[in-house]
């Protein structure tokens, strides 16, 4: 099947690789034939460190620079998304006045929040109301039933399922529903997962950066899947049976009528964020000159 329409990647770093979209923000708009015509930025997301309301990755987004980031995103019209998906929120973590500062700043119909608490929610609607909401895959949705309940609910744009949903063959079957166009519109897959498709502890995992997040004096979880003493490696991700490449987006999501396709990375290198971008968005021809912009010169040594 050939692709039809765009694919709308959403970028991960929005704090913590603010110098590295410095650089290449410019350079996508400026050399836009360097880059697949199907493909578009649909956002770049992430969360400054010490974030209250954070969640998903704790403490690497850069402090001080929200104006900084703000007045970027609308340089080039890019869409910002604070990642507020913090699962063990109460009452009195809503007043958190670093929190509610940057919901004031980056508060319009062009921005999002990546959320998980239901609180935090009702809370950002009504003191907040101009943003748009996307579901975060740390609610670990891998029930389909579950799932296509939170793709319905009206209050979210997009929804972000488990990485363990993504190949499922429901997604490509006919959901026999007037509407379903618009629901699939709604669809973020998490392309690019490392884990273990056979995780049983991710909930857990996720749920304990939400307490680091909060202050909380808990060590960090050291996950004892197979493999994870190598770290993210993309080498293996691309190996992991929910891995969705760019061909799976072009031959199968994209014909089906899916749109959005999530890069995660905000804990790894920038280095690595440019792989993620030279390999879902760059065309071949060209994934070189976007190097040499980006950090190639003639007198870098490796080692």
């Amino acid at each position: 099947m050939q692709s039809k329409g765009i694919s709308r990647f959403h970028l991960p770093g929005l704090f913590e690789f603010f110098d590295f979209y410095k650089v290449f923000l410019p350079l996508f708009y400026e050399h836009r034939d360097w880059f697949y015509d199907f493909c578009q930025i649909g956002s770049i997301y992430g969360a400054p460190a010490d974030c209250l309301w954070g969640g998903g990755r704790a403490g690497f987004g850069q402090n001080g620079i929200e104006r900084s980031v703000l007045d970027l995103c609308r340089d080039f019209g890019v869409s910002a998304r604070l990642t507020f998906s913090n699962s063990l929120l109460t009452e009195n973590h809503l007043d958190d006045r670093k929190c509610n500062r940057l919901c004031e700043l980056f508060c319009g119909p062009e921005n999002g929040i990546i959320l998980h608490s239901d609180l935090l929610l009702d809370y950002i609607c009504k003191n907040y109301p101009h943003f748009y909401f996307v579901s975060s895959t740390t609610k670990v949705l891998t029930d389909w039933d579950s799932f296509m309940a939170e793709v319905k609910r009206p209050e979210f744009s997009f929804v972000v399922p488990d990485f363990r949903l993504n190949k499922d063959e429901r997604l490509f079957g006919s959901w026999g529903q007037p509407d379903d166009e618009v629901l699939k519109s709604k669809i973020e897959f998490l392309c690019n997962e490392c884990c273990w498709f056979g995780c049983k502890n991710r909930r857990i995992c996720y749920e304990n950066v939400s307490q680091r997040c909060l202050g909380q004096n808990v060590p960090q979880w050291e996950c004892t899947s197979p493999g994870s003493e190598e770290g993210y490696l993309f080498s293996k991700a691309k190996l992991n049976e929910g891995f969705i490449g760019i061909d799976d987006i072009r031959e199968k999501y994209m014909p089906a009528g899916f749109s959005n396709f999530k890069i995660e990375g905000r804990s790894l290198g920038s280095a690595l964020l440019l792989e993620f971008i030279l390999y879902y968005m760059t065309k071949p021809e060209y994934q070189l000159n976007a190097r040499e912009k980006i950090y190639l010169d003639n007198t870098l040594d490796l080692f």
